[in-house]
Order: structure tokens, then sequence, then C-alpha cells
């Protein structure tokens, strides 16, 4: 694995992709299950360069989806909750209880939660586009505030109002 670090209007992102070249982990600064710098591999500012131009045109307001080719580590759940993660549209939030029936799995609402905790590939797998149920902004790994302006980012480039404050 290798990996590198850009600034971001959410912070540091750090970009890690596999043997393959293929990006498996983006990670916020803080990010909780980060696994550090060690565990990534070594330094290269050449790598992703695709992720890296898609994320700033995302945050350059130029994208609203994104078109790479992910490895995510994890068990097949966790992937399948990821995949349903990349099905909601920028700009709108499910419930972890809606992700969890739209899985076939009613009352895994709790294991769509751990899931999406898990997330190795932050913003471009679009674990904060979850709420609670009452449509609160509840845990994200890279912090609610990250949450909130991410949310907020995506309403603006729909052109809908901002309403989570």
């Amino acid at each position: 694995m290798r990996h590198r670090t850009i600034d971001s209007p959410v912070g540091p992102l750090t970009f890690v992709v596999d043997e393959a070249g293929v990006l498996c982990a983006l990670y916020t600064d803080g990010q909780k299950h980060f696994p550090g710098f060690a565990a990534l591999g070594e330094p290269d500012d050449a790598i992703a360069p695709e992720a890296v131009a898609q994320v700033g045109e995302y945050f350059a307001g130029q994208r609203t989806t994104f078109e790479l080719d992910l490895a995510p580590r994890g068990t097949a759940f966790q992937r399948a909750v990821w995949d349903a993660l990349c099905a909601i549209p920028a700009g709108q939030t499910r419930s972890y209880g809606q992700v969890a029936a739209a899985l076939g799995h009613p009352k895994a609402s709790r294991a769509v939660g751990a899931a999406t905790g898990r997330n190795p590939i932050s913003i471009i797998v679009p674990c904060h586009r979850l709420v609670g149920s009452s449509g609160a902004l509840t845990g994200y790994a890279g912090g609610i505030e990250r949450k909130r302006w991410l949310l907020d980012h995506e309403r603006g480039l729909v052109g809908e109002p901002s309403s989570l404050h």
C-alpha cells in the first residue's frame, strides 16, 4: 500500500491505494478507526491522481458523483452497506433503518450504523448521508461538524437550501 495526504475544505485527506494502485481508503483528519500512517505503506504524492482530481472537483462544486475503481476492505455485509450508501444521491439523506430495509434486513439499523462507521473511503462512499430516523445528525467517524459541512455543501451543489443547523 501507498498513501498521500492533500488539503481540502474539510481538513487533510489521506488517500490510500492497494498494491494494484486502486483506492482502498480515504481518511479525514482525526477520523475514528484510522489505522495510523505506519499501516498505510509508504508516502507517495503521485498515487491516486484521478481520485484526487475528482475529490477536488467535488469540493469545487463541479461533481456530485464519483467514477472511480474502489477496493474497500470489509465483510460482505459492510461492502453491501457501502454500496447502498453510494446509491444515495448527493443532497439527500437516508436513515440507518431505510438502508437496512433496502438491504432486506429491516431490523439491522444498528448493524448498518456499525458498518457505516467502518467505511474506509469517506466522502466518495458517502456515509455522511446517513441520519437518524428523526432526521437528526448522528454519529460520523469524521465528526458531526464535518458531516454538517458535507451535507450543506451537497445541498448547495444540487440547488437545495440547507436545513441542517
